[in-house]
């Protein structure tokens, strides 16, 4: 076989294992999920579980037994998912700690009893999502101390605020389909250290890389593949990083904010156009280092919608930032070096450019294009 007929069936089975696989994360970048529980003085509590509607009506068809069924209209979809309501009391499970006649810990479950369901809302800020959300009621037994919490829809880490009677608020993130951690229910909350809000920011910006963020790792592998070569690779990952700070830090502080409905779509384009022009170049232009920048601005503004999700308190926006961006940086080099230890020994040899430059980046464009038609047509 000649080389170039190998190169092309490479070429060709990279693009359709890529194409593969964009459709079947395309549901789950969809996965986007804030819950909040809300506590009054009587011991009555409400549970807001807000979610992508898209993405809630394919996993509540899915836990009824039904068929998983594209949205249809925002009416139609609506609808169904108002039908389906009480299906989400049986996804939530809430366990207290109590102290009995003999002072000892002992825990129960309690369980809401009520689900209502509400569209989403038709006047989202920009740079937001439109998330629809199932706000469930019961109420805590006298004597609860403490609870945890544990879901079982998602597989993402999502933040999970906790509001008490006397206002005192904390928000955590619950790593997917892990418990949370045991908070109290009485008393305001002990803010936690600068140390472990930073941490927790930090841990908050690298999963958002690795290993939910694909559409920043496949940019990245795209800059990377350029030319495998430390410099160029620095100055292009160095120039994005500094343009998605800027964007990132003027939306936190709502200077700058544009809807989803235009950031998403962009963000997958610009990982379309650094793919193709690996393809007709292997030299570092002054032009690609400037597009390079102008798309960091833009994946600022997707890493934006995270924080700006959380309603930060204004002391903690500053600490957010710092961390949720070394987090994001810590995982955009971890990308850059397990791509490095892939095939960086190679880069070379004759054959590198034919049989991992030319189908990676053909795989990477089909994967943003797919990405661009349906966030096109999804928003």
């Amino acid at each position: 076989m000649s080389g170039a007929r190998q190169a092309r069936r490479w070429a060709a089975g990279a693009a359709v294992a890529a194409l593969v696989l964009a459709v079947r994360v395309t549901a789950h970048d969809l996965e986007r999920t804030t819950v909040h529980l809300a506590l009054a003085a009587d011991g009555a509590f409400t549970l807001r579980l807000a979610h992508d509607p898209a993405w809630l009506l394919l996993r509540m068809e899915s836990f009824a037994g039904g068929v998983p069924a594209e949205a249809g209209t925002p009416e139609t979809r609506d609808a169904r998912l108002a039908a389906l309501a009480r299906e989400a009391l049986d996804r939530v499970v809430l366990f207290v700690e109590m102290a009995d006649p003999d002072g000892a810990t002992e825990s129960h479950e309690v369980r809401p009893t009520t689900s209502v369901y509400s569209p989403p809302p038709a006047d989202v800020p920009a740079g937001q999502f439109a998330l629809a959300a199932y706000t469930l009621s019961g109420r805590m037994p006298p004597g609860a101390r403490r609870v945890r919490w544990y879901y079982g829809m998602v597989a993402d880490p999502y933040p999970f605020t906790i509001t008490l009677a006397d206002g005192s608020t904390r928000t955590e993130w619950v790593q997917g389909d892990a418990w949370s951690t045991s908070l109290p229910l009485g008393g305001p909350f002990a803010r936690p250290s600068l140390a472990a809000r930073l941490a927790e920011y930090l841990v908050l910006g690298y999963t958002h890389i690795l290993p939910k963020g694909l559409d920043h790792i496949l940019f990245v592998v795209g800059l990377f593949l350029l030319a495998a070569r430390l410099r160029p690779v620095l100055v292009q990952v160095t120039t994005f990083t500094v343009a998605h700070s800027i964007t990132l830090g003027l939306a936190l502080y709502g200077v700058v904010a544009l809807p989803a409905a235009v950031v998403e779509p962009l963000i997958a384009l610009s990982i379309v156009y650094v793919a193709v022009e690996n393809l007709r170049t292997r030299q570092l232009t002054p032009a690609r280092v400037a597009l390079v920048f102008l798309f960091g601005l833009l994946h600022g503004l997707g890493f934006a919608g995270v924080l700006t999700g959380l309603q930060l308190p204004r002391a903690d926006v500053a600490l957010g930032l710092l961390g949720f961006n070394l987090g994001v940086e810590a995982g955009q080099l971890t990308v850059i070096a397990a791509v490095a230890l892939a095939v960086g020994w190679w880069r070379d040899r004759p054959w590198y450019r034919s049989r991992v430059v030319v189908p990676a980046s053909l795989a990477i464009a089909a994967v943003g294009v797919y990405w661009t038609v349906t966030r096109l047509f999804s928003t």
